[in-house]
């Protein structure tokens, strides 16, 4: 249900197509939700059934027809009735928590090595973070979409560096 809330959000944005969706998805809320293409394709053509979005043939020479997505105003009011329904709280669910958890059967030294190794992977998630964040300065946005779309990425760096600091105290207080 969230990955249809989303697309229609995107689809809001400007008219696009699966290919496009993905590119989108990756480059810029991937911060808080990723989705492979068979899982954007496939919840499009779901979004087209329920009459949420249509799709328009265009055609382009050289290369073959684009199927490009728009949003309904059925789509629009879902989208809508999804963002004001109020702030929406799923369980937390970290595979690595898991591991972190029941790492007590691991020696010492095997368990040092999964959190150097989450580290590591956390410090590169935040430095691609910084590096989408340069230039952004949330106080001068333009206009709110901009500021809330800066916001949720400055909320994806706060959450890797705390992470970091949290990994940071486990390895040093590790008995």
């Amino acid at each position: 249900m969230v990955l249809a809330r989303l697309i229609l959000g995107l689809l809001c944005l400007s008219p696009m197509t699966g290919y496009e969706l993905k590119k989108h998805f990756d480059s810029s809320i991937n911060h808080f939700w990723n989705a492979d293409k068979a899982q954007i394709y496939r919840t499009l053509a779901q979004l087209v059934d329920k009459g949420y979005a249509t799709v328009r043939t265009v055609a382009q020479s050289n290369y073959p027809d684009r199927q490009e997505h728009h949003i309904t105003e059925a789509g629009r009011e879902v989208l809508t009735g999804w963002l004001s329904s109020g702030a929406a709280q799923s369980p937390e669910r970290d595979p690595f928590m898991g591991q972190v958890f029941f790492a007590a059967e691991l020696e010492r030294e095997d368990i040092e090595q999964l959190l150097i190794q989450r580290r590591e992977a956390t410090q590169f998630i935040l430095d691609d973070y910084l590096s989408q964040r340069e230039g952004i300065d949330m106080r001068a946005a333009a206009d709110r979409r901009s500021f809330l779309m800066a916001a949720t990425l400055d909320h994806a760096i706060r959450q890797q560096a705390a992470e970091l600091e949290w990994l940071d105290a486990v390895l040093e207080y590790l008995p």
